[in-house]
């Protein structure tokens, strides 16, 4: 499921860093695109302001990028070490791009200074995917 894990050192003015990952399930696998999204903003209790989507499309897949700031309450990985219980000020910007082989969920998340200095930069990997 996990494909890969980046650490995202942290921005000025934030303490603590960012995590991307990279998850994929396999062809019909996973759940359905809103499903997914709907799961990552759950994630965020209060949330600070409306979820953004946008939907674009890179070298022949769909690709729906989400936006969600608020406090982060993390997913418990089964075997994983604990998470910790809630991330205030954070954000999550994600992308979920529709390949050939099933979704491939792009999730960038941690303080909000340091996921919005990293965007670009997960915004620019996204747009030189191509379909295998």
């Amino acid at each position: 499921m996990r494909i890969a894990e980046y650490g995202v050192p942290h921005a000025t003015g934030d303490t603590s860093d960012a995590e991307c990952t990279v998850i994929t399930f396999g062809a019909g696998q996973g759940g359905s695109l809103e499903d997914n999204i709907g799961r990552w903003v759950r994630q965020f209790n209060p949330l600070s302001g409306p979820p953004t989507k946008a939907t674009g499309q890179v070298n022949g897949m769909t690709v729906t990028r989400v936006e969600v700031a608020g406090s982060y309450h993390p997913m418990q990985m089964p075997g994983a070490p604990p998470a910790p219980s809630t991330l205030p000020g954070a954000r999550l910007v994600g992308a979920i791009v529709d390949a050939p082989s099933g979704f491939w969920f792009f999730k960038l998340t941690g303080p909000d200074a340091t996921v919005k200095a990293a965007a670009p930069e997960l915004d620019a990997m996204i747009a030189t995917l191509h379909a295998r």
